[in-house]
């Protein structure tokens, strides 16, 4: 099983080099395209410059700009507060509109992944132009826990097998009758989000207590969430929870 697991992440590595192109822009910047998609289905393109011996990534405003042309309102502060916290568990920082990380050559890799995984995040947690969405997905599943009096840790970071530093929603701490668990909300399930967390997953529990389990909470509040979606999270042994379900499995996570 571990050679299986192995060869996929593996596989997953030769995908990010291959997909990922380089064009020089101007003296100073380069741009890099990625594989991954927003929600356009782009591919995501952050920008590297030389700066005091290292680098400044940035996704030169982008992320923030396209929110807020699409009618999604950051001004108030729970919105601000919650881009905060999501910003600083990757270690990003917001430069008036755009998300930069300062780096050295040797930390290239990891705060490269880091920016990528933030601009995913921001974009996943801030789709909801006031027409559409009521409430955030993720203040949903806050008000789930404490109301069923979940214990969770909000915002747990860990390092994978890769070196990776991955960001859960929530983690539950062991009890007598359950090991670690761990939650993430996924508001647009499609296939890149799927990818995404299930290589957080696959490269972060062989680094955790064995046992320990992770669950997907997907939004199915404004489209119904696909069989392909929900397999591709099963087959890399989490459990894909459809909202309109998460009384299924709120025993379990409260144990």
């Amino acid at each position: 099983m571990i050679e299986e697991i192995q060869k996929l992440i593996d596989q997953y590595v030769d995908w990010l080099k291959d997909k990922t192109k380089l064009r020089e822009i101007s003296d100073n910047w380069v741009e890099i395209t990625t594989p991954h998609l927003d929600r356009h289905n782009d591919y995501l393109q952050i920008y590297a410059k030389k700066s005091n011996g290292g680098y400044i990534l940035s996704d030169d405003g982008y992320t923030i700009n396209d929110l807020l042309q699409s009618g999604c309102k950051l001004e108030s502060q729970k919105r601000q507060n919650l881009l905060k916290t999501t910003l600083a568990g990757f270690g990003v920082q917001l430069n008036e509109s755009s998300l930069e990380v300062h780096t050295s050559r040797d930390e290239f890799a990891l705060r490269k992944h880091n920016l990528v995984q933030a601009i995913l995040a921001v974009n996943d947690l801030f789709y909801l132009s006031e027409p559409m969405v009521a409430s955030l997905f993720y203040e949903d599943v806050v008000n789930w826990l404490d109301v069923n009096e979940i214990r969770y840790i909000p915002g747990a970071k860990f390092t994978g097998k890769s070196g990776y530093d991955h960001l859960f929603d929530f983690a539950i701490p062991k009890s007598r009758r359950k090991p670690e668990r761990y939650l993430q909300t996924i508001n647009r399930p499609n296939r890149d989000t799927a990818e995404a967390i299930a290589f957080k997953w696959i490269d972060t529990r062989e680094v955790r207590p064995k046992g320990s389990l992770a669950y997907a909470l997907l939004n199915d509040q404004e489209q119904p969430v696909s069989t392909t979606v929900m397999s591709a999270i099963d087959n890399y042994e989490m459990k894909a929870v459809l909202w309109s379900n998460r009384e299924s499995v709120r025993d379990e996570l409260a144990a």
